[in-house]
């Protein structure tokens, strides 16, 4: 028996409720605690809103929110892996786009569609709106772990290398402005962090 629209949309609305479940490993910058992937979510909404100025071009700003909005929404199944975390790359795709089929599939099938649709877009980061999602994506972390002294860094025993090729092409490929302000806390913090 297939529900109304409504229905449908909220209970997607009731599932990704779970998302706030869904603890990442960077604590937020009082380090009281983690943050969580939904807290992560808003909080790259929010990069967006205030940083879009430094796209490297143009950007749809409303996409570039959704996609940020949504592009996590698979860790309610497929957990979140951190990226100095060793995990198989297609095996983490595989259980993501499982998790998009089923999540996304609770939406009526045009929302279901658009939604499915942007997160592909922002996976694949080929459009100037998802390489500048993407980079946001990539510049929050170092900036958590800046003003954490060192947060996951220091437990995964990160490098300054490591930061700048898992962040910098990212980052970069969006914003060159972004990139440049990154990088400098990186070094400083790593310079610091040799004394």
């Amino acid at each position: 028996m297939t529900s109304d629209p409504l229905t449908d949309q909220l209970n997607f609305l009731k599932e990704i409720d779970r998302l706030k479940s869904i603890v990442r490993a960077s604590p937020v910058l009082d380090r009281t605690r983690r943050e969580n992937s939904a807290e992560h979510s808003w909080h790259l909404a929010m990069y967006a809103l205030v940083l879009s100025d430094y796209a490297h071009s143009s950007v749809n700003i409303n996409r570039v929110i959704k996609m940020l909005l949504i592009h996590d929404v698979v860790e309610i199944d497929a957990g979140d892996t951190p990226i100095h975390c060793a995990r198989e790359t297609t095996e983490q795709a595989e259980l993501e786009n499982r998790a998009a089929d089923r999540i996304f599939g609770l939406l009526p099938a045009g929302q279901c569609a658009a939604f499915r649709f942007l997160w592909n877009e922002f996976e694949t980061a080929e459009t100037e709106d998802a390489k500048f999602a993407k980079s946001l994506d990539c510049l929050q972390p170092p900036i958590q772990n800046v003003e954490t002294d060192g947060g996951t860094w220091n437990e995964h025993a990160v490098t300054r290398q490591q930061v700048f090729e898992r962040y910098g092409p990212q980052i970069e490929n969006g914003s060159a402005t972004l990139w440049a302000r990154a990088s400098f806390l990186v070094r400083d913090f790593f310079s610091k962090q040799t004394l």
